[in-house]
């Protein structure tokens, strides 16, 4: 079983409550960034994330402990939890996490919009056996499969997308990667493709739900 959770951005200024879940980590991260848009992303996604770890582990949501070591030392890994996985994303107008206690997941949502460097991305991210996309949305729904993958793995884009070939949201191949893979495309709202990925041959039951009310 997968829960899934969406949710609207959240301004940091009217929400002091929810900036006070966050760990020194995730404030040093928010504060980094210049555009208030990217700040609301950030803080829905990781408060969301907080709230419902804190729900399944059964402790306050600031004292979930997130390990986010990568295999360099330093902390911008794939987030850990011990006794469960989770993923989050963020895009446009929606954030999400997803939490599995049934293996590795990723969760990727990606806001609609024209690609005007539509050809360089598909070099990065298409294999040779893969037809080219007709047009920006249509490619945006290959990468949030993609990208669903490489979370699951905890390899994120320092993994080449071009090394995996889809037909449609099924894995036909992927030089170097786990010998199972599973995709499921799902709807996070309107102009937001996303996907949900993990480890194995069949996806699990996954469960939608909306956060909103949690971060209010």
């Amino acid at each position: 079983m997968v829960d899934v959770w969406w949710a609207r951005p959240v301004d940091p200024a009217g929400a002091p409550h929810l900036l006070a879940l966050l760990d020194a980590h995730e404030r040093a991260r928010i504060d980094r960034f210049r555009r208030p848009a990217d700040q609301a992303r950030y803080l829905g996604a990781h408060a969301l994330a907080r709230l419902v770890l804190g729900s399944r582990l059964g402790l306050d949501p600031a004292a979930v402990v997130i390990d986010r070591t990568c295999r360099c030392g330093e902390q911008h890994g794939k987030p850990r939890v011990p006794g469960l996985e989770f993923s989050l994303t963020h895009s446009g107008d929606r954030v999400g996490v997803a939490v599995s206690a049934a293996g590795p997941v990723g969760l990727d949502v990606e806001e609609l919009r024209d690609l005007a460097a539509l050809d360089g991305l598909a070099e990065h991210a298409l294999s040779p056996a893969e037809p080219r996309p007709p047009d920006g949305h249509a490619f945006l729904r290959v990468w949030t499969r993609k990208e669903a993958l490489l979370k699951a793995t905890g390899e994120g884009l320092s993994s080449p997308m071009n090394a995996i070939t889809l037909a449609g949201a099924r894995v036909v191949s992927w030089s170097a990667g786990p010998a199972q893979a599973w995709l499921v495309d799902l709807h996070a709202g309107p102009d937001h493709p996303a996907a949900l990925a993990g480890l194995g041959t069949e996806p699990p039951e996954v469960r939608v739900h909306e956060g909103d009310p949690l971060l209010h």
